[in-house]
């Protein structure tokens, strides 16, 4: 009966949001699946130094590569980590989103107990467009058969 109970509990807690789809795999995982802690260290390219508050945002994926529904959202500290316990083994996409960077993304293997993941974001790159600098722009070459006027 008590048990009956408990499984209630989750399942209302995971029709609160995100949250609960790991509530319930880490609940799970205690008896039969296997679990990981990741550390993640977000990072500017450039210098190292640790970026605040991005995003770290981790989504379940299929064996055919497919981004499963739900999924959860960190934010990093002031030291750039953040770290989840209860990721369930299996293939994680990891996306990672900071103001003034380039969005990340991969996707990992979770097969150990613990793992640590570091990203390096870069800044954005200046886009190319054929209505910008002309100086630099190729040449047009004039048709050799015509007079000039």
């Amino acid at each position: 009966m008590r048990l009956g109970r408990i499984r209630k509990a989750i399942v209302l807690v995971a029709v609160s949001g995100v949250v609960g789809l790991f509530t319930i795999a880490a609940a799970r995982g205690q008896d039969e699946d296997p679990t990981c802690k990741v550390t993640f260290l977000i990072q500017r390219d450039s210098n190292s130094k640790p970026i605040r508050a991005a995003s770290v945002v981790l989504h379940p994926v299929t064996r055919k590569g497919k981004q499963e529904r739900g999924g959860f959202e960190l934010k990093t500290d002031n030291d750039g980590k953040t770290e989840f316990e209860g990721v369930p083994y299996g293939k994680m996409r990891i996306q990672v989103l900071a103001q003034g960077f380039q969005t990340y993304g991969e996707d990992y293997v979770i097969d150990k107990p613990n793992m640590d993941i570091v990203v390096k974001l870069k800044r954005p790159a200046e886009q190319y467009s054929i209505y910008g600098d002309q100086a630099n722009a190729p040449k047009k070459e004039e048709p050799k058969d015509q007079k000039p006027q």
